[in-house]
Order: C-alpha cells, then sequence, then structure tokens
C-alpha cells in the first residue's frame, strides 16, 4: 500500500513540521549562493546592498515562504495522505506508521535516470565542448550545494504545496472525495509550473530567446517534476526530495565533470 494513500488521512499538527521544512530552506537557500555569483555575477555586481545583506535577505525569504507554504501544503494535503511521514515521526517523536515503506534507492535511480533523460534530449543535435578541468571542479562544488536548494525548496514549493492544493480543489469539485485521476492531474499541473519557474533566470542569462527553447525549458523541467511528483505522491515528501537531488547531481556535478574528462 502506497505511504500517501488517499484513503489514509494524516493526522496530528503541522506547525513544528513546517518549521523544520523552513529552517532547512534557509540553509539551502545560503548554499545556493555560491551557484547564482557564478551564474549571474553582473547581477550581483550592481547589487544596491551588500553581498552579505542580499544573500542573508535572500536566505531568509526562502526560510519564510517554505515555512509558510510548507504548513499550507501540509495541512491541504493531510486529508489526502499527502505527507512527509519519516520527517514528521523525527519531528513529533512518533513511531512511524508500520505500513509505510522506504524505497529511497528507487527515489534516488530514479531521479538520476530523469536527469540523464533531460541531459540527452537537451543536448541533441549539439556538439560536445570539452571543459577546462579547474572550470568544472568550480562548477561542480557550486553545482552540489545548489542541489541541497532544488531539493528542499523547490519540493516544498512545487510538490508539498502545488500538488497538495490541486488535489485539494479537484476533491473540493467532488464532495471531498480525491480520485487517483485527480493527483494525476495535480502532478502534471505542478510539473509544468515548476518548469515554468525556471523561465526567469533562463531570461536573465539569456537562454531563452524563443517559443523553442522557452518550450523546451519548460519541458525538461517538467520531466523531473513528473518523477518528484509521483515519488511524493506514492511514498512522500521525502522520497520526492531525495529523487530531487539525484537528478541535479547529474545535472550540475555530473556533467561539468564528465565534460571535463
Amino acid at each position: 500500500m502506497p505511504t500517501t494513500s488517499p484513503d489514509l488521512p494524516v493526522r496530528g499538527p503541522h506547525l513544528k513540521l513546517a518549521l523544520l521544512l523552513g529552517i532547512a530552506g534557509i540553509l539551502a537557500a545560503l548554499a545556493l549562493s555560491p551557484y547564482l555569483m557564478a551564474l549571474m555575477p553582473l547581477k550581483f555586481a550592481t547589487l544596491p546592498m551588500p553581498l552579505w545583506a542580499a544573500i542573508a535577505a535572500q536566505a531568509l525569504q526562502a526560510g519564510v515562504l517554505c515555512w509558510l507554504l510548507g504548513w499550507l501544503g501540509l495541512f491541504l494535503g493531510a486529508r489526502h495522505g499527502l505527507d512527509a511521514p519519516w520527517l514528521r515521526a523525527w519531528t513529533y517523536r512518533r513511531p512511524r506508521d508500520p505500513a509505510q515503506h522506504a524505497n529511497w534507492w528507487v527515489a534516488i535511480l530514479l531521479g538520476a535516470v530523469a536527469a540523464l533523460l533531460v541531459i540527452g534530449i537537451q543536448r541533441t543535435g549539439l556538439p560536445w565542448h570539452r571543459v577546462d578541468s579547474g572550470a568544472a571542479l568550480g562548477s561542480a562544488w557550486r553545482g552540489a550545494l545548489a542541489s541541497f536548494y532544488g531539493g528542499i525548496v523547490e519540493e516544498t514549493e512545487c510538490r508539498l504545496l502545488l500538488v497538495s492544493l490541486f488535489v485539494w480543489l479537484l476533491a473540493w469539485c467532488n464532495r471531498r472525495q480525491a480520485r487517483p485521476w485527480m493527483f494525476a492531474v495535480a502532478i502534471v499541473l505542478a510539473a509544468l509550473l515548476f518548469g515554468a519557474g525556471h523561465l526567469p533566470t533562463a531570461f536573465a542569462i539569456g537562454m531563452a530567446h524563443a517559443p523553442l527553447p522557452i518550450a523546451r525549458i519548460v519541458l525538461l523541467n517538467a520531466m523531473v517534476g513528473l518523477v518528484t511528483g509521483t515519488l511524493f505522491w506514492k511514498y512522500g515528501l521525502e522520497h520526492a526530495m531525495l529523487a530531487h537531488f539525484s537528478a541535479d547531481l547529474v545535472l550540475h556535478v555530473g556533467l561539468p565533470l564528465v565534460a571535463s574528462l
């Protein structure tokens, strides 16, 4: 039986668990800073405030959003079994439901496979350029730190909140009874919004300048969102986080290192 079966509503409070997600969001945003500084150096060079203040403000914003949106996602998803069962058991010092089964290696594998598919589609027809080993190592360590942001903040906002919200809305239209197709629709919608959420950065660095590249960015990122969304539904938020983290490691650590060989 899936961990997050809609027939097994989540019982208990959510505020303390949401606060844990908020703290994790702050740390993840801090870890993301070196990656962003390398990706958009001109933006950071023209900041209207000291660098430390900008980084602190960004981290605090991410933490508050993870806390508030995480709480809302837990609240909306509770009725339909969408939760973070392992984090909940640890946070509230409660025994975990024995019906909950972990598939950590499946999450890691699916995340990595999704990333490899993204790389394969993205580089179809493009020449392979070798990257300097020093630049590759710099990109790899920054990418490793940035992967925590994807696994924590983006999964809290795009899976815990958005999937839970869409399921809640669809179920509300059906006398508060969720059906499997509603979870599937919610996962697809959240994945597309997750893909669209990468467009501002793509615009900022000049990667998206025509309809085809824009659609490519949205759909390729949505592929990862489909995988993590399904894992969230079936096993809980932690599996989605792990899969997203694994995918980002392949994209932001493995790819630069392989390109330097």
